[in-house]
């Protein structure tokens, strides 16, 4: 089984699409990204891109994406260490690095700065990665 953690504007474009995971995929994010997914939406709606209905049916569409939330005690430290590793002023993204350390395969994200740091300590993959089948 290959495990792919996502981050937030991965979740809301594989909810948007409707896409389903092969089976032999295994997706996996930090508990934050759950508020950063909502976060974009709202401020997507804010700024009139999409109404408040359409973006409710992407956090619905988030919430039945399999994706195993994860923010332990570990992981939080594995994060500071990424983030003081790559001299990032705080540990939001270091926490989808240091998961993909701890628990996966590959990172995804669309955020090139974020792959391009992360691939000096982890493996990145793209979303055609996740969708295909294994």
């Amino acid at each position: 089984m290959t495990r792919f953690v996502i981050d937030a504007p991965v979740a809301i474009r594989l909810a948007t699409d409707g896409s389903v995971i092969p089976a032999g995929h295994a997706l996996l994010a930090p508990a934050l990204l759950r508020s950063q997914a909502l976060s974009i939406l709202y401020g997507s709606v804010g700024r009139g891109e999409i109404d408040r209905r359409t973006a409710k049916k992407v956090l619905d569409g988030i919430r039945a994406l399999r994706v195993r939330l994860l923010g332990d005690r570990v992981l939080q430290s594995t994060a500071w260490d990424v983030a003081h590793t790559l001299g990032w002023p705080d540990t939001y993204q270091a926490e989808y690095v240091a998961l993909t350390r701890l628990h996966a395969d590959a990172l995804v994200t669309f955020d090139t700065e974020l792959a391009a740091a992360a691939s000096k300590l982890v493996t990145t993959a793209s979303l055609t990665e996740v969708l295909r089948e294994p």
